[in-house]
């Protein structure tokens, strides 16, 4: 589709004026949110279901896997993290599998904020971007100065990609546009600095985290989708993974659908994360299931479609092994990050 442009286009807020008065002020985004069509939460989980019975084989599995390795934001979001630490996972990044050259690298690596120039500079020109979560993650509780501060400054120390979290708090106590505002904000503070080694005046790609296992209904997830997209989320993403409910196979069709939606309405393109709690190939082929029958091959690639994982990416390797040689290797053939 020609008229197709990505949400991170410098010509994609001109796609969404036909929806300025839906967003013109708090009274009429409310209006607009809870005008959306509600949703089937038994038909949402049915249909999610179906699609992971799909079943695929031979060399359909073996892209896949290579596809699924080739989206993930390979990620360490701990109190414990070191350079030494993060160094490492940016090796592995590049080269998975030390055995295999044909092994793809991942899509990012994701840290945070005050870790990004350890990994830009051991990433150096790989063509692995470098993610930072941003905007007091995972609990998104400071003040609006705070995170864009926190922002700004992993623009400046080279972060590619902005994992910002909204506030939760405003959502479902009904501050829309509270929530509308501050995701306009932070996207205007990823435009890199004066002086930036990528370009002053370019940016980097925002993902807006909703937190869905706080979110409690499908209806809020769908309101939380178009309310981030009609504010310039470049990529929707479902948790943090760091609560008890994170990515379901339910809640990313929602998101999906969403998407899809979204671009037949204004003809902008948005991605979708799914994070947390996705720890095997089994788990992530039926995400890439779900994805090609709900919004088809546009969304199949790493630029609209990622998985937030640690663990994942040893699974695929092993599951990559096992078509290879015909045997698993075990565990101990990956790294423990």
């Amino acid at each position: 589709m020609s008229s197709v442009v990505p949400a991170y286009a410098p010509d994609a807020p001109g796609k969404l004026a036909g929806f300025a008065d839906a967003t013109a002020s708090a009274s009429a985004l409310r209006r607009f949110l809870h005008g959306l069509p509600g949703v089937d939460a038994v038909g949402l989980e049915a249909r999610a279901a179906g699609l992971g019975t799909r079943s695929i084989k031979t060399t359909a599995k073996a892209y896949a896997i290579d596809l699924a390795i080739s989206m993930i934001d390979l990620t360490t979001l701990e109190g414990a993290d070191t350079a030494g630490k993060v160094r490492a996972l940016c090796a592995k990044g590049v080269r998975p599998d030390p055995t295999d050259r044909t092994a793809p690298q991942v899509a990012a690596i994701c840290v945070y904020s005050d870790m990004v120039a350890v990994a830009k500079e051991a990433l150096a020109d790989s063509g692995v971007a470098v993610a930072s979560v941003a905007t007091a993650f995972p609990s998104g509780r400071a003040a609006r100065h705070v995170k864009l501060a926190d922002t700004a400054e992993a623009v400046a120390a080279g972060a590619d990609e902005i994992d910002m979290v909204i506030d939760r708090g405003a959502f479902l106590s009904g501050r829309y546009m509270d929530v509308f505002e501050e995701i306009q904000a932070v996207k205007e503070a990823c435009v890199r600095p004066k002086g930036s080694a990528a370009g002053a005046g370019t940016r980097a790609h925002l993902k807006v985290i909703f937190e869905n296992g706080e979110l409690a209904t499908y209806d809020n997830i769908r309101r939380c989708s178009w309310l981030a997209m009609l504010a310039g989320a470049d990529f929707i993403k479902t948790s943090t993974g760091k609560v008890a409910v994170n990515a379901t196979p339910a809640n990313t069709l929602l998101m999906l659908e969403a998407v899809r939606d979204f671009r037949e309405a204004t003809g902008v393109q948005v991605g979708v994360k799914p994070a947390g709690g996705i720890r095997t190939a089994k788990d992530a082929i039926k995400y890439l299931v779900m994805v090609n029958e709900t919004v088809g091959d546009d969304w199949l690639t790493p630029d609209w479609f990622r998985f937030g994982a640690s663990s994942l990416l040893n699974d695929l390797l092993m599951q990559r092994q096992k078509l290879s040689t015909g045997r698993y290797s075990g565990p101990d053939y990956v790294t423990v990050d």
